[in-house]
């Protein structure tokens, strides 16, 4: 797996920068924003084949927004569950708020409040899992295309037990990368915030940029986990 080929690859592609420039704008706009999801797809889908660009063309836009939609509602199908559940804490830890100083006795309040805490950390876990299991989710899907392929569950884990130590690189280079740049930019925006007008668009951009760089990286990353070993080497002309 070679980790430095993700964080290089964009930077070799000529049209780099209108390519990350438009997916910028593409991803601030509302409902819009599926499409950029759908380019990832794509980088997937073109590193698994060895594409020696792996950036696609922004060309047949239409079909990058359903793919990205269909991405997009099934990481709310798995997120629902633990949505519904979220609603829970909130209460448990509401109500105790609600009935201090009445007739009820600390232990009753003190049991919702340790039933609100677990469920919270309940929830912390389960995203934390998700976040873990929904890239393989996402691989299957840049193979296969079709809605169901996000939910076979046999296949989905059959790419993380069968790639283990490569998807588990993926999976925390992609953390630590979101967690340096996320700090570096957080840095530069403090700094750009002092600058009126100019500062703050600059600010936006950097921002915007750093976040759909970060998801190409992604994709790169994970479209390795399953490539064949040959696709390194292998040299296939980008579809235009």
């Amino acid at each position: 797996m070679d980790i430095g080929k993700s964080f290089s690859y964009p930077f070799e592609d000529d049209e780099w920068l209108s390519k990350l420039f438009l997916g910028a704008i593409v991803s601030l706009v509302p409902i819009l924003n599926f499409a950029w999801t759908g380019y990832t797809v794509d980088i997937v889908r073109n590193v698994i084949d060895g594409v020696s660009l792996p950036m696609p063309e922004w060309s047949d836009f239409g079909d990058k927004f359903v793919k990205g939609f269909l991405i997009w509602a099934a990481g709310i199908i798995y997120a629902l569950p633990a949505l519904i559940i979220g609603c829970l804490p909130i209460g448990f830890l509401v109500i105790p708020a609600s009935i201090e100083g009445s007739n009820i006795s600390d232990t009753v309040i003190s049991l919702f409040t340790g039933i609100g805490i677990f469920l919270i950390c309940l929830l912390v876990l389960y995203f934390l899992a998700l976040s873990f299991y929904f890239p393989a989710v996402f691989i299957n899907f840049a193979r296969k295309g079709t809605f169901g392929s996000c939910f076979e569950i046999g296949e989905i884990i059959k790419i993380v037990s069968k790639n283990t130590s490569k998807y588990l690189t993926a999976w925390l280079v992609s953390i630590v990368s979101a967690i340096v740049v996320g700090i570096v930019v957080a840095l530069i925006s403090i700094v750009l915030g002092f600058i009126l007008c100019i500062g703050w668009v600059l600010m936006w951009l950097i921002s915007a940029l750093s976040s759909v760089y970060l998801f190409a990286l992604y994709a790169h990353l994970f479209g390795q986990v399953v490539a064949p070993e040959a696709a390194s080497v292998t040299i296939i002309e980008p579809d235009v």
